[in-house]
């Protein structure tokens, strides 16, 4: 007699989260080399208690819907937790970080290690392309706050709106 096995395949689901204020190229960076290792990629814009937004919750979340919109493994989502807390709400077990150079790489270290101790949630560091790498989107803010033109560092700026 045969046994029948069932075969559970789990989708690997990994959170990119962030406050994207605004998702410059730098992001879009990241994402591209996440892309063939995960099976759905949610981007979570979350507030950060420590910042106060210059755009809109909704301008930058059709901003990044805008980029991927062609992207059938990528979800846009907005969160207000603990970002482990999050990953259990969408079953993702990877977090997903950008790394521009070492500074990023001590501060996100220590974060990583946190929300493995309290959740076994996984970080996926990513190097951002040289090329994108000096685009800090605090930096970007700046110049958009003073009137600056951002459209060199941000795709679909024109979709951003304080």
């Amino acid at each position: 007699m045969k046994q029948i096995v069932n075969l559970t395949i789990m989708k690997k689901i990994a959170l990119f989260p962030g406050s994207f204020d605004p998702f410059t190229k730098g992001h879009e960076s990241v994402i591209s080399k996440a892309l063939p290792l995960f099976d759905e990629i949610v981007i979570g814009v979350g507030f950060n208690t420590t910042k106060t937004p210059h755009f809109s919750l909704d301008s930058r979340i059709n901003q990044i819907e805008s980029i991927y919109a062609n992207e059938p493994k990528i979800v846009v989502n907005s969160f207000q937790k603990l970002t482990v807390d999050f990953c259990k709400d969408i079953d993702a077990t990877f977090i997903l970080r950008g790394l521009r150079d070492t500074k990023d790489f001590e501060y996100e270290k220590a974060i990583a290690q946190m929300n493995n101790d309290l959740a076994g949630i996984e970080t996926v560091f990513f190097m951002t392309d040289p090329n994108v790498s000096a685009i800090s989107a605090t930096i970007v803010r700046e110049i958009a706050k003073n009137g600056g033109i951002i459209e060199q560092f941000v795709t679909k700026c024109h979709l951003l709106v304080s």
